[in-house]
C-alpha cells in the first residue's frame, strides 16, 4: 500500500531500501515523522513540564563506639549501624496541555508533548557498625562477650516517575485545495495539497534509584591491660623550668593487626575480621636535677626536646642557643640529667676592649668579660697586628696605609686571666720594637675563640689607638 507524505507518493519499497537497518523498529508513522524533520512543522497546545528527581534518602546513623573492661562475665553488645531510609519516588511528568487541533491550516501540525517523569531518588547509605574497645587480663574473657556491630542496610531507591501523556490529533491528514489565476481563463490553476498532524509523544519514564550502600562492619581492639591506655606522646618539646619541677614520661603504644576477631568473640558474634591488638606499652622519664651555680631561673624558658629512641631510651636536645654541661644517668625506664654548668650562646660573645696600656715589652691589650663567664669558658686569642705612619691623621679619620706586623696566634705565656679580665700582653710578641713605641698608631685585629660543653663560637674585636706612654 502507497505511504501518502506531503502531496506525493512513496512507495514502502523506497523507504525500505533508504533505512533498510531500521526496518524493524520503525513504524509507518514515525518513518513519516523522520521524515517531516525537514520539513516547516506547527506546534499546538502546551508540552507537560518534566519533574524533579525524587529525594536521596536519610543515611543511617553509625554506631556509637564503646569500651568494656571484660573480667569474664557475659555481655550482649549491639553495635549496629543504623539503614539508611528509602530515596523518595519521582513525579509523574506533566500531561500536555492539549488545544484543538487547528481547522484548515495550511501547514503540518505536531500535538504537543508529556513532560518527562522524575528519576527515583537514590537509598540512603547504611551506618557503619561501632567500634568496641576491650580491656582485658585474660584474652579468654572475650569468650563470653556476644558482639553484634554489622552495618545498616542501604535504602532502596525510589521508583521513576512515569511519562506524562502527550495530545492526539483530531484529524490526522487533510488535503487544501490552492487556486492561481481567474476562473474560466486558461491561466487558471488549481493544485490540491496534503497535510499531516503529528501525535505528541508520552514523556520518559523516570530512572529508578540505586540502592544505597551497605554499612560497614565494626572493628574490634584488644588491649592486654587492666587500666585506661594513655595516649602516645613519644617527643615533648618543654621548657627546662617544667622539666627541673615535674620530669616528663614519654611512651608508645605499639600495635599488630591481625585476623580473626570472631574467634576472640562469643559464636555468632558479627565484626570485621581483622582487628588491632595492643603488643607492648614503652615508657621512659626524663627527670632534670639541676647542679649547677647558674641559676636554673636564667634558664627557665629556654626549651629541650626530648624523644624515645629504640626500645629502650630517650634523646634529649637542647636549644642551640644554650650551652650546657650534663651528665647522663640511665636505670631501667628513668634517665636523669644532672646540669653541671649552663650558659647562653650570647654570653660567649661578650668580650669588650678597655684599650692599650704600656708600651714596648710592657705593651698590653686590657679586655673585660661583661657576661661574666669567663670562670667556665675556654678562650683563645690570635691577632694582626697593623701600624700607620699617618700618625696624626689616625687621630680623627680611618687612615689606609696600615701594614701587618704580627699574624697569629697570642701564647698562652702571654696571656693573664684573672676572672673575667683578660691582659694580653703583645710586647711579647715577634713585633718589632719600633712598632711598639709610644705615639704609633695601631690597629689590632683580635679574634677569640671561646668554647664551652662541646659548643664554640667567634668574636672579633678591632681596636684602634695611638700608643701612650
Amino acid at each position: 500500500m502507497p505511504l501518502r507524505f506531503l502531496g506525493k507518493t512513496f512507495s514502502l519499497a523506497f523507504v525500505f531500501l533508504l533505512l533498510p537497518q531500521f526496518v524493524p523498529a520503525i513504524s509507518s508513522s514515525l518513518l513519516c515523522s523522520y521524515y517531516l524533520k525537514a520539513a516547516e512543522l506547527h506546534s499546538f497546545g502546551k508540552t507537560g513540564d518534566d519533574s524533579p528527581s525524587g529525594q536521596k534518602g536519610q543515611d543511617g546513623r553509625d554506631s556509637d563506639s564503646l569500651t568494656v573492661f571484660a573480667d569474664g562475665s557475659p555481655m550482649t553488645l549491639d553495635l549496629s549501624g543504623e539503614n539508611g531510609l528509602p530515596g523518595e519516588d519521582g513525579l509523574q511528568g506533566g500531561e500536555s496541555l492539549c488545544e484543538e487541533q487547528p481547522a484548515d491550516a495550511t501547514k503540518n501540525l505536531q500535538a504537543s508533548n508529556g513532560g518527562n517523569g522524575g528519576d527515583g531518588g537514590d537509598g540512603g547509605t547504611g551506618g557503619n557498625g561501632g567500634s568496641l574497645t576491650i580491656y582485658t587480663t585474660d584474652k579468654s574473657y572475650l569468650q563470653q562477650i556476644y558482639a553484634i556491630a554489622v552495618g545498616g542496610e542501604g535504602g532502596a531507591g525510589g521508583e521513576g516517575g512515569i511519562g506524562g501523556e502527550g495530545c492526539q490529533c483530531s484529524v490526522p491528514y487533510w488535503n487544501k485545495q490552492t487556486c492561481t489565476g481567474k476562473p474560466g481563463s486558461s491561466k487558471y490553476n488549481c493544485t490540491t495539497e496534503e497535510f499531516q498532524c503529528i501525535d505528541g509523544i508520552s514523556g520518559r519514564t523516570g530512572r529508578t534509584g540505586r540502592t544505597g550502600r551497605e554499612g560497614r562492619l565494626g572493628t574490634l581492639t584488644v588491649i592486654n591491660h587492666d587500666k585506661s591506655l594513655s595516649p602516645d606522646q613519644p617527643q615533648k618539646t618543654i621548657s627546662l623550668n617544667e622539666l627541673k619541677d615535674r620530669g616528663f614520661t614519654l611512651s608508645q603504644n605499639h600495635w599488630e593487626t591481625r585476623n580473626g576477631a570472631t574467634d576472640l568473640l562469643a559464636p555468632g558474634s558479627i565484626i570485621a575480621d581483622q582487628y588491632q591488638e595492643l603488643v607492648k606499652r614503652q615508657e621512659h622519664t626524663v627527670l632534670l636535677v639541676w647542679d649547677a651555680a647558674q641559676p636554673v631561673s636564667d634558664f627557665a624558658n629556654q626549651r629541650v626536646t626530648l624523644a624515645l629512641a629504640g626500645e629502650d631510651d630517650v634523646s634529649i636536645t637542647f636549644s642551640e642557643d644554650l650551652w650546657i654541661e650534663t651528665n647522663e644517668l640511665k636505670r631501667d625506664q628513668i634517665t636523669e640529667v644532672f646540669v653541671f654548668n649552663a650558659i647562653l650562646e650570647k654570653d660567649a660573645r661578650q668580650l669588650k676592649s678597655e684599650g692599650f696600656s704600656g708600651v714596648r715589652d710592657n705593651l698590653t691589650l686590657e679586655l673585660v668579660d661583661r657576661a661574666n663567664r669567663s670562670d667556665i669558658i675556654n678562650t683563645s686569642f690570635s691577632l694582626k697586628y697593623r701600624v700607620s705612619k699617618s700618625t696624626d691623621d689616625a687621630r680623627f679619620r680611618r687612615v689606609t696605609d696600615y701594614r701587618t706586623k704580627y699574624e697569629g696566634e697570642i701564647p698562652a705565656s702571654a696571656i693573664v686571666q684573672d676572672r673575667d679580665r683578660f691582659s694580653l700582653n703583645l710586647g711579647q710578641l715577634p713585633i718589632p720594637a719600633q712598632d711598639l713605641e709610644a705615639g704609633t698608631a695601631v690597629e689590632l685585629q683580635l679574634t677569640a675563640n671561646r668554647s664551652f660543653g662541646g659548643n664554640s663560637t667567634v668574636q672579633k674585636i678591632t681596636v684602634r689607638d695611638i700608643l701612650q706612654r
